[in-house]
């Protein structure tokens, strides 16, 4: 966002609070979305990466990808229609499948991660009188999904459980991806399944999705991004194919970590040793950087002077957050020309994460206000500060602020 943005926001509202720009988001999701559509492929959001962002994405793409009930609850505030969600997650609860079923009449797609799971989905089908759509999720080699034999054999039982109709596979191996090398194997494996399954058992699978993982430059020693370039390299990827069915690709951090921005002030300043410390009224509760080390890669940050200063020198600043930990390092050796305490620091690239990674209960410290930013309606508070102690505290359950049930 522009300076002059981010100090009327700072007019109004005080730090430290997550800005997302809405129409930054919208323009970059268009433009991925305009690239890919090219090649017939279809979005996927997944939502964990920033829950907030659903309402605003939710004419940009064709589905969400829900993890948790708590996830599922978002969506139905949002008025999110059921046919657009992809339930997944490794641990589905048979009340909450029993909701989601009976509420919505078998709507949605559910992921298949274990052979428990597609016995689970397969009794609430028959118990509800419903078909339920479902894709079988494939490991990467970790605890997520199941391995291609075990994909292959639930493929052959399709016709012993019509009420659970296998409509295609699921796919995803990690983030920050910076090889296309690496993804161009995975998708000739997916593909070659995929015609294994129709070659041997005469089933069409009729769709991929698959989670790429495109890499998100966060840092200043990152290399730049060039989306027409990446995804066009993509396309010929998929190009190269055999597969006819659909394909969608689910995506978070690539989508909205661009759009997010975290403003934090400076509230203290020494040196110790020869070496300056800043204290802000954030901290790495507040900010989540994937492949941060040690707090020596430096991210890109706009510096907001409180007043203005002349003749000001270049100096190298810590930055440390409000957390009573060492390990409450933001990043080492900062260059700041004039830097002093009431000045903003803006973190960019901020708007995957950041607001739900963060240990937000340690030492029971506000959560930040959220503000949404748009040439349509200005800005918006859309979530004011909130205090945590009462999470913290046996108080809870004296004063009845648990929700009801628990």
């Amino acid at each position: 966002m522009k300076q002059q943005e981010l100090k009327a926001i700072l007019e109004k509202y005080e730090t430290p609070a997550y800005v997302f720009d809405l129409d930054a988001l919208a323009r970059r999701v268009e433009q991925i979305s305009a690239h890919l559509g090219q090649a017939g492929i279809h979005l996927c959001y997944a939502m964990k990466a920033n829950p907030f962002l659903v309402g605003a994405l939710a004419p940009l793409v064709e589905r969400f990808e829900v993890c948790s009930p708590g996830e599922f609850r978002i969506c139905e505030r949002e008025n999110l229609p059921m046919e657009r969600l992809v339930i997944s997650g490794v641990n589905k609860e048979r009340k909450d499948i029993l909701r989601m079923v009976t509420t919505y009449q078998g709507k949605g797609i559910f992921t298949i991660e274990s052979e428990s799971q597609r016995k689970l989905l397969l009794e609430c089908a028959r118990e509800t009188g419903t078909v339920l759509k479902g894709l079988v999720r494939i490991t990467s080699g970790n605890q997520f999904g199941v391995d291609y034999q075990m994909a292959k054999e639930m493929f052959q039982r399709q016709e012993e459980s019509p009420e659970l109709s296998l409509i295609g596979i699921q796919y995803y191996s990690g983030t920050q991806k910076k090889k296309m090398s690496g993804i161009g194997q995975e998708l000739m494996r997916l593909d070659g399944f995929c015609r294994e399954v129709q070659e041997e058992f005469h089933i069409h699978i009729q769709e991929i999705e698959y989670g790429p993982g495109f890499f998100v430059p966060y840092f200043q020693s990152d290399p730049k991004e060039d989306i027409h370039g990446l995804l066009e390299e993509f396309i010929g990827l998929i190009e190269n194919m055999k597969f006819s069915g659909k394909v969608t690709l689910e995506m978070g951090r690539f989508l909205t970590a661009a759009c997010g921005s975290f403003l934090t002030s400076i509230v203290d300043r020494k040196e110790n040793e020869g070496q300056i410390y800043g204290i802000v009224d954030g901290g790495i509760h507040h900010l989540n950087y994937f492949g941060q080390t040690m707090a020596m890669k430096l991210p890109y940050v706009q510096h907001i002077f409180s007043e203005k200063r002349e003749d000001a020198k270049e100096e190298k600043w810590n930055i440390c957050g409000s957390l009573c930990t060492t390990a409450d390092l933001i990043v080492k050796q900062f260059p700041l020309v004039g830097a002093s305490i009431g000045d903003v620091l803006v973190f960019e690239g901020v708007g995957a994460y950041s607001m739900t990674e963060g240990i937000n209960l340690f030492l029971s410290r506000d959560l930040p206000k959220i503000l949404f930013h748009s040439k349509e309606k200005g800005m918006e508070l859309v979530r004011d500060t909130q205090a945590t102690d009462v999470f913290n505290s046996r108080n809870n359950i004296e004063k009845g602020m648990l929700p009801d049930g628990e």
